[in-house]
């Protein structure tokens, strides 16, 4: 008789993700080896996309999930931006936000390594039932996600 929602979260970003955990995701442990003059290596060629979800949108999706009308309940909800962002590209906006931090990395192509056994090539969520049902919109686009998710460079 709990009237309950699901939440399923894309490759979650925000500020102060551990780039050394177990299961670090790709955009903090490329803004710490940007940072630290080490280049990233991307696993395959590059076009491999993934779907991101800012923390924000996480917290808005929880709370809107909290009120959710009883319609609502019972159900499963993708949570993220919505687009993909090849791996590529990721680089290329990670790389540039370091080096207009001051890091002499503007010019550094990625290193690529083999595709790993079990990924997933193309992630894209369907958001168009959590935006219907419950009212959720994404904040903002992933160039923003990034620069609010940009650690300090450290001196």
């Amino acid at each position: 008789g709990l009237e309950s929602v699901g939440l399923r979260y894309f490759n979650v970003l925000g500020a102060r993700q551990d780039p050394n955990g177990t299961y670090a995701a790709v955009i903090p442990r490329w803004f710490f080896e940007f940072q630290r003059g080490v280049r990233p290596t991307i696993f395959g060629d590059g076009e491999t996309t993934r779907d991101f979800c800012p923390v924000e949108d996480i917290v808005q999706a929880n709370l809107l999930a909290a009120t959710a009308p009883p319609e609502a309940c019972g159900e499963v909800y993708n949570v993220a931006l919505g687009r993909s962002t090849p791996l590529n590209q990721l680089y290329s906006m990670i790389r540039d936000l370091v080096a207009a931090d001051g890091v002499d990395c503007a010019g550094w192509e990625p290193d690529f390594g083999p595709f790993r056994a079990g990924d997933v090539r193309h992630s894209r969520a369907d958001i168009a039932r959590a935006w219907t049902m419950l009212g959720f919109r994404p904040s903002e686009d992933i160039t923003g996600a990034l620069r609010r998710a940009r650690p300090p460079v450290l001196g």
